[in-house]
């Protein structure tokens, strides 16, 4: 007997302990998202604590995405050689002393160690939870798999949208942040008893001893080299900073500052985003999973889509109506999805001991641009007298550069992945039961 269809050879089980598990390590990027984008809702309160201005503000979320885009490939490679279980306890450990740390740091410098160290262990969560669902669910699922762990990671930006706002503003910062970081206690227990790397029946090959500068510089080259890692990093570049740079920092300060709203309708709003997300991913997982040639018209479509909204809206001659607004946050809600496509051409073009390598260098992209704009955004307010509509025009400069390079290197990506498919697929009819 053939093998089935939908499983080549090799591949894990699934099944409900293959969720159980991969659970577990969502719960932990969920916690994770809810420590990262809590700055999104404090950025006012921040600048009122520490006394600084714009561009000193934008510091702590730059500072946290450098750390965290730094990290990508020394993170992949750490999956890659010491597994997941062991990568995800140390990252929890670090962002919720960060978080910790954030609460009660007297001075502007402690809060910038304090978001570096959450920036730290922060990087340490999404890659291996992709190396969690290679490792737990059939290769079929991957798209769906990813596009489930991106939605629950906005998930916890909901959290900080709707919970932790509110306790912030009703307990005090301290209380709020205390309070928070406990979530990361809760998580690393059930992460210590319960996670496991892998299936019984489905260990990775041995790692190989001699592993020193030539290996990972071997490991990481080779992932570079494919075109497929190349195309997932700048479409996670050129997707996902839009709703980044909007939910980490300058959503609320732009929509309160430049649009005149209450905090309460800009918290809707950036509520409205989040939830946009979650929807949105589950039809792009769907449509990824069941047609490959779909991911490149989504990823160019959410990109045309996204220089469209903002340009109605920097355009407006005064505050935007309320109703473009809507369509600006549904719109952005859009970006972290496509940006989840990334992953799945880097996916196929690298072999499974290579994933967390290859999911670093795609992870990275989509950062990178983030703490570019973050940064072009609080000089040019600084510069500009706090003008908005000058300051988010550097969205289109950076997409404009990832669609450049999503166009030149696509075909190749595409054509490498085909040749690869229908390698498997025979060799999977020729592979005995």
């Amino acid at each position: 007997m053939s093998p089935s269809p939908s499983r080549l050879p090799g591949d894990p089980p699934g099944g409900r302990r293959a969720v159980a598990v991969w659970s577990i390590g969502v719960a932990v990027y969920f916690v994770a998202v809810i420590f990262r984008t809590s700055l999104g809702v404090a950025g006012l309160d921040a600048a009122d604590r520490f006394h600084v201005s714009a561009s000193a503000l934008s510091t702590f979320s730059i500072l946290q995405l450098l750390v965290y885009a730094g990290m990508q490939i020394p993170v992949g490679l750490m999956v890659d050689r010491l597994g997941t279980k062991k990568v995800l306890t140390l990252g929890v450990v670090l962002f919720t002393a960060g978080q910790l740390s954030f609460a009660l740091a007297p001075s502007y410098g402690m809060a910038l160690a304090a978001r570096a160290l959450l920036g730290c262990g922060d990087a340490m969560t999404f890659i291996s939870v992709l190396r969690l669902g290679t490792r737990w669910f059939p290769a079929r699922r991957g798209p769906l798999i990813a596009q489930l762990a991106g939605l629950i990671g906005m998930g916890g930006n909901l959290v900080s949208t709707l919970v932790l706002s509110r306790m912030l503003h009703g307990l005090g910062w301290t209380a709020a942040f205390v309070g928070s970081s406990l979530a990361g206690v809760v998580v690393l227990v059930l992460l210590l008893l319960f996670l496991r790397d892998h299936p019984e029946g489905h260990e990775p090959p041995p790692v190989k001893q001699a592993q020193g500068p030539a290996f990972v510089r071997r490991q990481i080259a080779e992932a570079w080299r494919e075109p497929g890692t190349r195309l997932g990093l700048w479409v996670h570049f050129t997707t996902q900073f839009p709703m980044m740079v909007f939910t980490l920092l300058w959503g609320l300060p732009f929509l309160v500052e430049a649009q005149g709203l209450s905090r309460a309708a800009a918290g809707e709003l950036l509520t409205l985003t989040v939830l946009s997300s979650m929807t949105i991913g589950l039809v792009y997982g769907q449509v990824v999973a069941r047609h490959h040639r779909a991911r490149t018209p989504l990823v160019l479509g959410t990109v045309g889509a996204t220089a469209l909204v903002w340009a109605l809206t920097l355009g407006w001659g005064s505050a935007a109506p309320a109703a473009l607004l809507v369509v600006l946050c549904v719109v952005l809600g859009t970006c972290g999805p496509a940006s989840m496509i990334g992953f799945d051409f880097a996916r196929p073009a690298n072999p499974p001991e290579r994933q967390g390598t290859a999911s670093g260098i795609v992870n990275m992209g989509g950062f990178v641009a983030s703490m570019t704009t973050l940064l072009a955004v609080g000089v040019l307010l600084d510069a500009t007298g706090q003008n908005y509509r000058i300051a988010f025009c550097s969205i289109f400069v950076l997409e404009a550069l990832g669609i450049t390079q999503i166009l030149r290197l696509r075909r190749r990506a595409v054509r490498l992945e085909s040749e690869r498919l229908v390698a498997s697929r025979v060799e999977a009819v020729h592979v005995p039961a």
